[in-house]
């Protein structure tokens, strides 16, 4: 039994919650008992992970729960080891992570207001707890499980103060059989901000990196004298951004930190590992001019492939004096390696098979990504310049997120942040002639209150010489498995413009490795079909995180899609990371 009254009490006594975020998601299942293995080697006594909404439930009524989802084998591995566990389950994530967890799907809605009481948005969290809430019930400590505390939303006060559509989260998941305590997070510097996340029947807990004398005691202030203390978050390090610097917090610091804070209560370590944003899943914050990179190391205790640092060390130290260490064996061999140099075998422009890869959906006017039901990648609009008419200017009414503009394949503007809607001039372009306008979705925000501004694509119209264009034939990119599948190497090929690339080596023996993309501009890489994430020349980030299990024994294949015009005729594969 775990219950909350002045302090956190399991079976009766007072328990010291030490927990460590670790997601599922960001990891490849034949990993998740490495590092849960470490995280109780370090003394730590729960784990706590989000469940995003958009991971399980990526269509309207499609649930995935297997593989990588298999979110009861990750709760199942972690009561294994004698861990408790903290679930965050949605609606709302935030955690850098695509749209902060939401759907996509919701934006089809052009009414769409979210974490609020709006119906259709009630009705789609609910018809979606009704098929994840059962599944984690049983897995409580009042079942014979060991889950003991669920999260109500996520640092709700900095979006809004609609406590009717907390109650409906909480009355929700108590109807459908959760009867462990609830808790809420927020910042606790701002009593505005905090208490509009509170809500009657949960306990709110704070997230914050430092200070935590003074963190606490405003949340004293808050909540009064008789309800125990708890960091959900303490951030120990940080997350970065495309075209920014690698974030790092000292061990040394962070350590200090941590010790001032369970001086004063319980804690859940942000991030204990951070893994990676595979595929398009990278969140972007909200008014960040890009997204974040690929990786999600986040400089924790734990890097991104799972290696043990100084930060690591250093906490387990600090733990040792608040709580007993309980050793248990590494069962996973993890090596990494350098496969060394692959040269390129195929390459094909992205006109020269694009009609092998896609189909358009033809419209007057543009249409966004959700409009043909697309939630990520690519997408792809042509349109035909009258005969008579010479291109002089192109400009958009209501677009994201970057856009490159060709004019009979040739490159002639890129629109993109600040610049994205300012009008583009042309001078000496012949008369006619095909426009493409290639979009990037380069990741929803996943903080601020701009969340119902996330489409993708074009939302707006497009506008050449000063008049509306109209008639347009809409090619979806998700860039999917049966995309990247379809793709014909035969097909033509232009220096400089946006194109696949492939890449074969073999592999006798299966370690993790990291793909240097050096010499390649932006765009995303895949291995054997598996997304492995965006790159971008401008860094910090230059190489990107291969796990073991994504290669095969033998042959395997690389496929680069570059959208730059710039490409190198090798990659290699090495034994260490560069996050910059």
């Amino acid at each position: 039994m775990f219950e909350i009254k002045d302090n956190f009490y399991l079976n009766g006594k007072p328990f010291k919650i030490i927990s460590g975020a670790f997601h599922y998601f960001r990891t490849m299942p034949e990993y998740w008992q490495d590092r849960l293995e470490k995280l109780v080697n370090m003394g730590c006594n729960t784990v706590e992970t989000y469940i995003p909404w958009n991971f399980h439930e990526p269509e309207k009524g499609k649930f995935i729960f297997d593989g990588m989802h298999d979110i009861e084998r990750f709760i199942q591995l972690a009561q294994n080891l004698g861990l408790y566990i903290i679930i965050r389950p949605s609606p709302y994530i935030c955690s850098e992570w695509e749209f902060g967890g939401l759907p996509a799907w919701l934006l089809r809605d052009r009414g769409m207001k979210l974490r609020c009481s709006y119906e259709p948005y009630l009705k789609a969290v609910r018809e979606y707890y009704d098929v994840l809430i059962p599944k984690l019930v049983p897995y409580q400590i009042d079942r014979g499980g060991r889950i003991i505390l669920f999260q109500l939303e996520n640092e709700y006060g900095y979006y809004g103060n609609d406590t009717a559509y907390l109650e409906f989260l909480r009355d929700t998941m108590r109807e459908l059989g959760i009867t462990v305590p609830f808790v809420t997070s927020d910042g606790p510097w701002s009593e505005a901000i905090f208490k509009s996340g509170m809500v009657d029947g949960a306990l709110p807990t704070g997230n914050f990196g430092s200070g935590a004398e003074w963190q606490f005691g405003q949340m004293k202030k808050y909540i009064g004298n008789d309800k125990p203390l708890m960091c959900m978050e303490f951030w120990n390090g940080w997350f970065d951004a495309w075209g920014e610097e690698h974030h790092t917090t000292s061990p040394e610091k962070a350590a200090a930190e941590l010790e001032e804070l369970l001086k004063r209560g319980s804690v859940n370590f942000y991030m204990f590992e951070g893994g990676t944003n595979f595929g398009f899943m990278s969140g972007r914050n909200g008014g960040s001019r890009t997204a974040d990179v690929t990786s999600y190391d986040y400089d924790a205790p734990l890097t991104e492939d799972g290696q043990i640092t100084l930060k690591y060390q250093l906490f387990k130290e600090i733990i040792s004096k608040y709580a007993p260490i309980r050793e248990v064996p590494i069962t996973t061999e993890i090596k990494r390696k350098a496969y060394g140099r692959i040269p390129c075998t195929g390459k094909v422009g992205l006109f020269g098979t694009l009609d092998k890869i896609s189909k358009p959906v033809k419209s007057v006017y543009p249409l966004t990504m959700e409009d043909i039901s697309q939630n990520y990648g690519y997408i792809l609009y042509r349109t035909y310049i009258k005969d008579n008419e010479t291109l002089n200017e192109i400009r958009f009414e209501g677009a994201a997120d970057r856009i490159q503009c060709y004019h009979n394949g040739e490159l002639i503007h890129i629109a993109f942040a600040e610049n994205i809607y300012d009008k583009a001039e042309f001078s000496h372009r012949e008369q006619g002639g095909r426009v493409d306008l290639l979009c990037e979705n380069i990741g929803r925000e996943n903080f601020g209150t701009g969340l119902e501004t996330q489409r993708k694509g074009i939302s707006g119209g497009v506008k050449i010489n000063d008049h509306r264009q109209f008639g347009f034939e809409i090619y979806p990119l998700p860039l999917d498995e049966k995309q990247i599948k379809s793709i014909d190497f035969n097909g033509g090929y232009i220096k400089g413009s946006p194109a696949f690339y492939k890449f074969e080596f073999e592999a006798d023996e299966l370690c993790d490795t990291f793909l240097d993309t050096d010499g390649f501009g932006k765009g995303c890489a895949f291995i054997n079909g598996f997304n492995l994430g965006r790159f971008w020349e401008i860094g910090p980030q230059k190489r990107l995180y291969i796990p073991a299990p994504l290669i095969k024994k033998g042959h395997n294949t690389i496929i680069i899609f570059e959208t730059e015009g710039k490409a190198a005729d090798s990659i290699a594969l090495c034994d260490e990371p560069d996050l910059g």
